[in-house]
């Protein structure tokens, strides 16, 4: 009988549950990824294989399945692999162990057995929340960013023979998790401009607090160098500080996007972004091959500031009425994304 892990997939900015299928059968040695499985993906099986070997365990001789499940939906990225490495040495009995079926898995594999952070690591644990999972594994440098949600035992490894060595009992749950080795929630809220240097300008000044009050859009007419730029700049700052929600949406986004630079630092302050003239459709709105964030989104609780308009492509303004309208970002396709959008701007 198969060996099943369960594990999930990013769409758009929320995850979804799959499940790891893992056979070991007789025939030609070799190892085979299917359930529409991205190259990143599709190239774990070499990263398993040396993993495996470098932690002191054996591959099956024969041929081994790595299923997908649902077959019908594009899964990609790095995270499967510490999943897929446990379930190749449980279906290969070389690990009993009567923990892995409460724990969620975690982390890229390197050659020798290491554990690499991943992205996308905050809304999947939301999901895993969700769905009725508290024992989350995954590398050591995830442990921060993991920690912003509350509620959840998180543990951290540096390598897949610690992983192993715990779920055989060699090691006690309290020593690996988050009340241990997990930092507390640290907040980032430093602002670096203010409207006090904006000198002059009071009737504008005056309209762009009236458009953050009421979350209105405002455009900026005027000379060149008459300060349009600095006053849009510093709209965030008077806008109400972000809730908690707030602040989990931003940070689950940019942790999609890869751009979470500070791990385990909940972000507190309204993002802000400029995207230059020349931003292609996908950049502004989202989407690509591999659905991910656009602008609009990153600007998502902020501020979405369009620098010299009107050397935007027509066809990249007109892109942004259905999100003004509606206050959703949607994008349809290979992939789907949906999400829940603001912006000003």
């Amino acid at each position: 009988m198969s060996t099943i892990m369960q594990n999930f997939v990013l769409q758009g900015v929320d995850a979804r549950t799959i499940d790891i299928e893992i056979n070991s059968t007789f025939g030609k040695p070799m190892m085979a990824m299917i359930g529409l499985a991205d190259q990143a993906i599709k190239e774990s099986s070499e990263r398993i294989k040396a993993a495996v070997i470098h932690s002191g365990y054996e591959i099956p001789k024969g041929k081994i399945v790595f299923n997908l499940a649902p077959a019908d939906m594009k899964k990609r990225g790095t995270h499967y692999d510490l999943a897929m490495a446990l379930g190749l040495l449980v279906e290969d009995e070389q690990v009993v162990s009567t923990r892995i079926e409460a724990c969620i898995f975690f982390g890229e594999l390197s050659l020798n057995g290491n554990l690499r952070r991943c992205k996308g690591i905050l809304p999947m644990i939301i999901a895993a929340k969700q769905v009725g999972y508290s024992n989350i594994i995954l590398p050591k440098e995830n442990l921060q960013e993991a920690a912003l949600i509350e509620g959840l035992c998180i543990m951290g490894f540096s390598t897949l023979k610690e992983v192993v060595a715990f779920m055989e009992g060699n090691g006690e749950l309290e020593s690996y998790s988050s009340g241990g080795e997990v930092q507390p929630i640290k907040e980032v809220n430093g602002l670096s401009c203010d409207f006090s240097e904006v000198l002059g300008q009071e009737d504008v000044v005056e309209k762009a607090m009236i458009a953050a009050a009421g979350g209105h859009n405002i455009l900026l007419i005027g000379e060149p160098g008459c300060g349009k730029s600095m006053i849009a700049k510093r709209i965030p700052t008077i806008l109400p500080r972000m809730s908690k929600r707030e602040a989990l949406e931003v940070t689950k986004i940019y942790s999609v996007a890869g751009l979470l630079s500070d791990q385990g630092n909940l972000i507190t302050n309204r993002p802000f972004r400029s995207p230059h003239h020349n931003a292609s459709l996908s950049a502004l709105i989202g989407g690509g091959r591999n659905a991910m964030p656009g602008e609009i989104s990153l600007a998502h609780n902020g501020v979405l500031f369009l620098d010299e308009m009107v050397e935007f492509s027509r066809k990249t303004l007109e892109s942004l009425r259905q999100p003004i309208e509606d206050k959703i970002v949607r994008i349809c396709g290979n992939t789907k994304m949906s999400m829940q959008c603001k912006s000003d701007s």
